[in-house]
């Protein structure tokens, strides 16, 4: 999905009125798809020419138009349909991504369309014997079981190709895993499989290769990804970066906003960290430094920005959907729950911004250099249209395919209503390609983790290890989430965000939920910590994006980024202890004292990570506002309502110091 990034903020959108402002010169696309490449697989696909480019293209239009097709009129049979997605993903990543590093990327070579050919035969065989498959129970015949090696490799292959290293040496590890089980450490022993069974099960049935992860892929994740692409062809992300300097632009420290508001409105549509970076990043991060943030400041708070995105509704980075089709609840009920936490998290950047701006004296940007709302929503207001449609069905519970598929409807009729955003023949094409080509990651991703998966609905291995999370925790429900935690960031390490979540909830969440915790409540907890593996050294690609498009220090920029993100490792233990935030048994009381003192220890955490309120604070003053702000955080609503009047009557103190001092002093 990084791919898109090129296309976003301050660069060509198909269009030419893009923002310019004489305070910044952007980051030349050469040197920002040099960054991105060199932490992001997906980004890295050939650029071929003459024939093969106009093949791929007619492949991937053709991907697309398949997915709006069934969207609109109705799906195949669902072994069937996951098995076209896969086909389209695998084959078009043969062609478009090479093997190994220092290939001539405008040009395919001849093995490549081999292996393209090869594995089309091999998941393309799913698609075509479907019903006899399924007539004999998928019992595996002596054909099927060199077909499924066959596929597995080309799946693992194709899998390091556009998602890395990561996720294939999990598969393998999983595979062998399957076989080898009897000799396995006692606690983690089981019987083994034969080969033939382990076939069965990861390619003749909907328990592997073709299980839930690519079933949402190929429905909901790709529909949206697709909606992206649209919306990005007909300046949607130019809109969203004007808005963003409209409304934060002159304030003090105002890119740094800027970056917040765009990124959290970019991220709501994006499925990935780094693409959310390298797009908005190329715009903010160079105004950040103009106003005097230093490097690492600037890509620590486009990182932040752009990996909350993840967290907040609609989209939630796909990872809604797939949370949805796992706890079998709607989608509708799982991004109200992920509201309040993901506006927690972006008011936390927010005053982690501006109190580092009052300390720093850093000004706004000039107004006169800025657009004015008024100007901007009369320009490319329409273009909020399409948002609108995707929420308004969501809100009256049609599925989220139909409101994917109408978004994209709707973005093609509002551009039309503007010269400047207007979507011709060739736009349409350019995004169904974009759309598809920015998909395949995640159809690979989910194929793999199919593996994941597929084993632990075989061996029980998510049960083994949740039981032993627990046992090494003594059953107690504070260090089980401390261990869960930790597991979640090392898991979720290089692995995009919809493969990320499948991992860490089929690994993790069964610990939690046979602890008592409430299931939505253990699925939002592994996949906030699961996604702020993006920000967490050692493996923080999100940070390490923003540090080279920034010219900072990367190990820098990722210790930046996860404290100034410090509040999202507290919020999923607040709605552990009080569901309530999560719209859980709601009650009006108890969610407003968890709100205000939400908001109490954020701006008390601010201040004390920032060392200024409304004067440069002492060190002991730190301190006690750290630990307030800690506190503010515990269970107990009495504890939280006496921390929220502390930091209150503090706040108040501080002021009233301040004006006497500014008083005296004049």
């Amino acid at each position: 999905m990084a791919a898109r990034a090129l296309s976003g903020m301050g660069f060509d959108m198909g269009k030419d009125e893009t923002v310019k402002t004489p305070l910044v010169q952007q980051i030349e696309e050469e040197d920002l798809q040099s960054i991105v490449e060199k932490y992001d697989i997906e980004s890295r696909f050939r650029r071929p020419v003459g024939f093969p480019k106009m093949f791929v293209s007619a492949w991937l239009i053709a991907m697309s138009l398949f997915h709006l097709y069934t969207a609109g009129i109705g799906l195949l049979p669902t072994s069937i349909h996951r098995a076209v997605h896969l086909t389209f993903a695998i084959v078009a990543v043969f062609l478009l991504y090479p093997g190994r590093e220092g290939e001539d990327k405008t040009k395919i070579p001849w093995f490549d369309w081999v292996l393209a050919a090869v594995a089309g035969v091999g998941t393309g065989y799913i698609i075509f014997f479907f019903n006899e498959i399924a007539r004999r129970g998928a019992q595996v015949q002596p054909h099927e079981v060199w077909l499924g090696i066959l596929t597995f490799v080309m799946v693992l292959e194709a899998g390091r190709r556009v998602a890395g290293k990561v996720l294939p040496f999990l598969s393998v590890f999983f595979l062998l895993y399957c076989y080898f089980g009897r000799f396995m450490p006692f606690m983690f022993m089981h019987r083994g499989y034969s080969i033939n069974r382990i076939i069965q099960h990861m390619y003749l049935t909907q328990e592997g290769i073709f299980g839930v992860a690519l079933g949402v892929s190929s429905t909901f994740v790709f529909l949206f990804i697709l909606f992206g692409a649209f919306l990005g062809k007909s300046g949607g992300a130019r809109f969203f970066n004007e808005l963003a300097l409209a409304m934060a632009g002159h304030s003090p420290g105002g890119p740094a906003k800027v970056a917040i508001v765009a990124s959290g409105l970019l991220g709501t549509i994006s499925g990935s960290s780094v693409a959310n970076v390298a797009t908005t990043g190329a715009f903010t991060i160079p105004l950040m430094k103009k106003v005097g943030y230093k490097p690492e400041f600037a890509g620590a708070v486009e990182a932040s920005a752009s990996t909350g995105g993840q967290f907040m509704p609609p989209i939630m980075g796909a990872g809604a959907f797939i949370m949805s089709e796992f706890l079998g609840i709607s989608y509708l009920r799982i991004a109200a729950a992920a509201a309040i936490p993901a506006l927690l998290y972006y008011i936390a950047l927010y005053f982690a911004v501006h109190l580092r701006a009052r300390q720093r004296d850093l000004r706004g940007l000039p107004k006169d250099l800025l657009p004015s709302l008024k100007q901007v929503m009369k320009k490319d207001g329409h273009l909020m249209v399409p948002l609108v449609v995707i929420i308004g069905m969501l809100l009256n519970r049609y599925t989220p395919l139909a409101a994917a598929f109408w978004g994209i409807v709707s973005v093609v009729g509002v551009s039309l209503l503007r010269k400047h955003t207007r979507m011709g023949i060739r736009d349409i094409c350019d995004a169904l390609e974009e759309g598809a080509r920015c998909a395949l990651g995640v159809a690979l991703a989910c194929a793999l983790v199919g593996f994941i998966v597929g084993t632990s609905s075989l061996t029980a291995l998510g049960l083994t290890i949740s039981n032993n999370i627990i046992d090494i925790s003594r059953g107690l429900l504070f260090p089980t989430l401390l261990l869960s935690m930790v597991a979640c960031l090392v898991l979720g390490m290089g692995l995009p965000t919809t493969a990320n979540y499948i991992v860490t909830s089929t690994m993790i969440a069964p610990a939690l939920v046979k602890m008592g915790v409430l299931p939505l409540a253990a699925h939002l907890f592994v996949f906030y910590f699961g996604i702020m593996a993006d920000l967490t050294p050692p493996v923080c690609l999100a940070s390490f994006t923003g540090a080279g498009i920034a010219g900072g220090n990367p190990s820098q920029t990722g210790f930046m980024a996860t404290r100034i993100a410090l509040v999202a490792y507290l919020i999923p233990y607040s709605f552990i202890y009080n569901p309530v935030i999560l719209l859980e048994n709601f009650s009006w009381v108890p969610l407003a004292i968890i709100v205000v003192a939400s908001l109490a220890s954020i701006f008390s955490l601010a201040s004390a990570l920032q060392g200024w309120m409304f004067e440069r604070l002492s060190y002991p003053v730190r301190v006690v506002l750290f630990v307030a702000a800690i506190v503010a955080f515990l269970p107990d609503y009495r504890v939280k309502a006496m921390a929220a009047l502390f930091i209150g009557a503090s706040v108040i103190a501080l002021k009233i110091l301040n004006a006497r001092r500014t008083v005296t002093a004049s």
